[in-house]
């Protein structure tokens, strides 16, 4: 993998789909060990799944993983942080006025 190069990797997964009061979330869990990089965008491959209220879905499927070049791996790195901080709001106040 070259400075701009990308390479696409197809790998086995697990994709766990949780329609709960207790937990709301979808998970994928690779077969083959492959890990994620920051940069890296994944594309889980069929349609899409829908879990029933009260319910969790597992199914086996396919991604396919886009690997970051090196230069986009350096600028998420570094630019990480401040994306994630643009989520938190932070207040040192007593009174909450909006």
């Amino acid at each position: 993998m070259g400075l701009l190069t990308k390479e696409i990797e197809k790998a086995p997964c697990t994709v766990e789909i949780s329609h709960k009061f207790e937990s709301l979330h979808a998970h994928v869990r690779f077969n083959n060990g492959a890990v994620i990089y920051p940069g890296d965008e994944v594309q889980v491959e069929g349609p899409e799944i829908m879990a029933p209220f009260g319910e969790i879905v597992r199914e086996d499927r396919m991604a396919t993983i886009l690997r970051a070049s090196k230069l986009e791996q350096l600028w998420t790195r570094l630019t990480g942080d401040l994306e994630v901080m643009e989520l938190c709001e932070f207040s040192f106040s007593e009174e909450v006025s909006l």
